[in-house]
This record gives C-alpha cells, structure tokens and sequence, in this order.
C-alpha cells in the first residue's frame, strides 16, 4: 500500500483473521507486556468521555505506541453503553486507527470491539496459565455472562485445556441460559450450569473470573471454605477494598489500575499507599517475580486493559490482512501533501 492510503478492515473480516489463533494471540499479548514492562512502550492515560444525562455510559479513548517487533502506534475509541442491553445491542463498540509509527500515517481503520474483546480475554488467559498453572482448573466459575466472558472461556480452553465445564452466574438469568448454550455449541465437550447466586459459583470453582458491568463493589468476602485460589477480575469493580487487601494482587499496570474508582484504585485511596499491589503480570512473564505468593491464598489479577495490548493484536490483524489481501483499501485518502521539489533557491531572502 502507497503513503497515500488507508485500508479498512471489517468486523467479520477480522473475526475470520483471527480465527483458530488464540495461541498466536497470547503470545502477542505477552510480547506486548514485555515490551510495556522493559519500558518499550508510551501508555497516556485512557480519556473518559461522559454524559451528563446518561453517568452510566461513556466513550473511552486509549492512546498507545508498543515497541519491539511491533513498532505501531494508534488510538482505540471505544464506546461503553449498558443500557444498549435492553434493546438487544452489545454493549460495547469501538474503532481502532492503527498508525506507522515511523512516519505518524494512518494505515488502517479497523472495527474494534472484536480486537478489544479478543485481547482483553487473551490477557486474562495468559494470567491464568501462570497464576494458576498446577491447580485445579477442571471446573471454571463465570459471574457476568456477557461477550467478553465468552471471549474469556475461548482462550482459557487454550491456556488451561483442562477446563472441561463452566459454572455460570449473571444477574439476568436468560443471558447466563444463553451463554450456556452458546458454550455447548461451539465449545464441544463443554459442559455447563447455571447458579443461582454469584456466591455460589465463588464457593464451588478454583478459579473465577468476573466480567460484569458493575460500577461499585458488590462482592464483602469470598465463601469460606471455598476451594478459590486464583480470581480473573476483568471487570475490575467486583470486589470491596478490604478484599483486595486479604488478596495476593497482580496488576497489568499499577498507575493505569489505580484510576476511575476500580477496586484497586478504591484500595489505594483507602489505604494512602499501594503496597497490597505485589507485581504486574511482566514482571511474572519476566520471572522478576513468582506466579503467586502463595499455593493457599487467593490470588487476584486485575487488568485495567492497556492501549498497547489493542496495538499489537491491531498489527497482527493488519499485518496478517495485508499478506492475504484481505480488507478494503482506499486509495489516495490522505490529501496531496506540501511537497518542496529539489530546493527553493533565495526563498526568505530580502
């Protein structure tokens, strides 16, 4: 493709470009945490963009440029509107603007909400086959039964291909039947239940993990007794601060997870430090750092989801395109720039 030009990639386009890949993904989504954790990287803190008639929605901009073999930079916009629920939408959308991050172009335009969703559950995954490696993961406990949960069980089926069954709880019971059945349909030889409360699948499972929209703490305490030792906290707002305090704690970035009233972020202000905080997950892939403190307690990884992740599965999507000829190319989107032919002999001169 010419300086010139841009190329579009849909959404069914993508889903087809990243099918099958979920090894391949992880493997991106470490590399890019290796690269942010060696200091390879320039993460500006996400822009929330807010409604004064609507608190509940919001459109966050996240801003990254990702070094080592990726070497791109780009922007992903990504809407957040709860209530497109009730009318049957998804939740989420998002548009990704990937750009050279030699000469600043745009070189591609790419629906984002599969991206976003694919390595946000590629995160999760990754943690888990170190957080959770030698421990039981036969049954796995899903609170919040939405696309990224979906996403989520996909790529533990690679991390952890242990995982043989799924116990399920959402506050709307048809959406965790739902989830149910779609699982059984594409994920075959998965079995599944339904739990009446969230409580119970935290009492039942080794390994949980939370991706529900909810905007304040609602989990006090995990059930005693419970077999729990590793908590995917995706949705980052589940848990009280004094459990965040009675955990083992793994962050993706700890000054991008101590903002916007996450559970970690609550914690801090609670505490005026944040030395609950053990590592982030690059220091873990790096082997700074142990997988857990300890084989008894429960571990907790809250990722707050960093740009650098989006750019780097963005470049292997495009990259991938580009090889196959896949995606729409628009050339000559970019105007005829100011171009200075050989020299402008005498020009300032009096």
């Amino acid at each position: 493709m010419d300086m010139n030009s841009i190329l579009l990639l849909r959404g069914e386009e993508i889903r087809a470009l990243l099918a099958g890949r979920e090894a391949e993904v992880m493997e991106a989504v470490g590399r890019a945490y290796l690269a942010h954790g060696e200091g390879d990287s320039s993460l500006p803190h996400s822009t929330f963009l807010r409604f004064p008639h609507d608190p509940g929605s919001r459109i966050i901009g996240l801003p990254a440029y990702v070094g080592g073999a990726f070497h791109v930079a780009g922007m992903k916009w990504i809407a957040s509107f709860p209530r497109n629920l009730e009318a049957g939408v998804d939740r989420a959308s998002a548009v990704i603007i990937l750009n050279s991050a030699d000469t600043g172009r745009p070189i591609a335009i790419l629906e984002g909400s599969l991206v976003s969703a694919r390595r946000t559950a590629a995160s999760a995954a990754l943690a888990a086959a170190h957080i959770h490696r030698g421990l039981d993961a036969t049954r796995v406990g899903i609170v919040g039964c939405g696309p990224i949960a979906f996403e989520i069980v996909r790529f533990l089926r690679t991390a952890l291909p242990e995982v043989r069954s799924l116990l399920l709880f959402d506050m709307d019971g048809e959406r965790a039947r739902y989830f149910a059945t779609r699982c059984e349909a594409e994920f075959t030889s998965m079995t599944t239940a339904v739990a009446s409360t969230g409580e119970e699948v935290l009492g039942s499972v080794a390994l949980a993990t939370f991706a529900t929209t909810a905007a304040v703490p609602h989990v006090h305490a995990f059930p005693a007794g419970s077999p729990l030792r590793t908590v995917l906290h995706v949705s980052l707002r589940d848990l009280a601060p004094e459990l965040v305090f009675d955990s083992d704690n793994v962050v993706d970035d700890l000054d991008h997870v101590c903002r916007a009233q996450t559970s970690v972020h609550l914690a801090s202000e609670l505490s005026g430090g944040r030395d609950f905080v053990r590592c982030s997950l690059a220091d873990i892939l790096a082997g700074r750092e142990p997988a857990r403190r300890s084989e008894s307690g429960v571990t907790v990884f809250s990722p707050f989801g960093l740009g650098v992740l989006d750019m780097a599965l963005a470049a292997l999507v495009y990259d991938t395109a580009v090889e196959r000829g896949i995606g729409t190319p628009f050339q000559g989107f970019a105007p005829e720039g100011w171009r200075v032919e050989g020299t402008l002999a005498g020009a300032g001169a009096a």
